[in-house]
């Protein structure tokens, strides 16, 4: 049976360490950030084993452990052009008395920047603007280049907006958010957190190394028909329209940051790896599984 270190075991990530353990039998063991997260975890039984590592270098790290297999989940920091975390893990995990066979990172379809409303597959050339998509890209070379120098066999999967129970826009809406108009609002994607998981095994599992995936439910749509649909299957008002000329102050800077981008991901080599067949391919079936 596998050993596996999720990395950043918080909501995507015990989903996937549940199914991990009770359909492939394998040993997990669960790395968060904060003593409150480790106590979360332990309590929801998900993983064998819980460790704490702060990865922004406040705290000594724990003994890194011997595994297989390697998911790495864990945000980049909020602020920067550039992931940290991420340069510690892999020299933390280079420290130890064994390196793993395996590492998928999960990154964002972010890294294309704006494409225009194209459809975009794995070989467009990145061209990251917003800074949270710099933090990613980075993320991704720091990855690979890792990979090559220690004879680790890297995965990539660029996602799109991760929904489901628990993950839907729910205060924005309760609040009033505004919002920009349908015919003003950017191409968007999707997957739920349960294909999601389904994909992140199914490329552990299958996907060359060096394997890049864009991970969406080939669906797109736009922002403001997302938080109409929800709010309409919540019983809530629809968010209030104005236009996108006058977003500059009346909506967040990340808000605005999502707006300034449109694409269209192409999924079809997600879908060519052996065990993936989605669950929730429309955001009607995604929004129904989960409220």
């Amino acid at each position: 049976m596998p050993r596996v270190l999720i990395a950043g075991c918080g909501y995507t990530g015990q989903r996937l360490a549940r199914r991990l353990k009770t359909e492939d039998g394998a040993t997990v063991l669960g790395l968060v950030a904060s003593s409150a997260s480790a106590a979360r975890l332990a309590e929801a039984e998900e993983v064998g084993e819980v460790l704490r590592a702060d990865l922004d270098g406040h705290d000594a790290l724990p003994a890194p452990p011997k595994v297989e297999q390697v998911y790495y989940l864990v945000p980049p920091p909020p602020e920067g052009r550039t992931d940290p975390r991420l340069a510690r893990f892999l020299d933390w995990l280079a420290a130890g008395d064994s390196l793993p066979r395996r590492i998928l990172l999960i990154s964002t379809s972010g890294v294309y920047g704006d494409c225009g409303g194209a459809l975009v597959d794995e070989t467009r050339p990145p061209a990251p603007v917003a800074d949270r998509a710099l933090r990613r890209f980075d993320a991704e070379q720091t990855l690979s280049a890792w990979g090559e120098a220690e004879s680790v066999e890297t995965v990539i999967l660029r996602v799109a907006g991760i929904y489901g129970p628990g993950r839907l826009p729910v205060a924005r809406l309760q609040k009033g958010a505004p919002m920009v108009p349908e015919s003003e609002a950017p191409w968007t994607n999707r997957i739920h957190v349960d294909d999601l998981v389904t994909v992140c095994r199914a490329a552990m599992a299958h996907a060359p190394a060096g394997g890049l995936y864009n991970v969406s439910d080939g669906n797109p749509g736009n922002m403001t028909d997302y938080f109409n649909r929800v709010a309409d299957a919540l019983g809530l008002p629809r968010p209030p329209l104005i236009p996108l000329a006058e977003a500059e102050g009346r909506l967040s800077a990340g808000m605005l940051s999502y707006l300034r981008e449109s694409r269209r991901l192409d999924n079809s080599r997600m879908l060519s790896l052996p065990g993936v067949t989605l669950r929730y391919p429309t955001l009607a079936r995604g929004l129904a599984a989960s409220i």
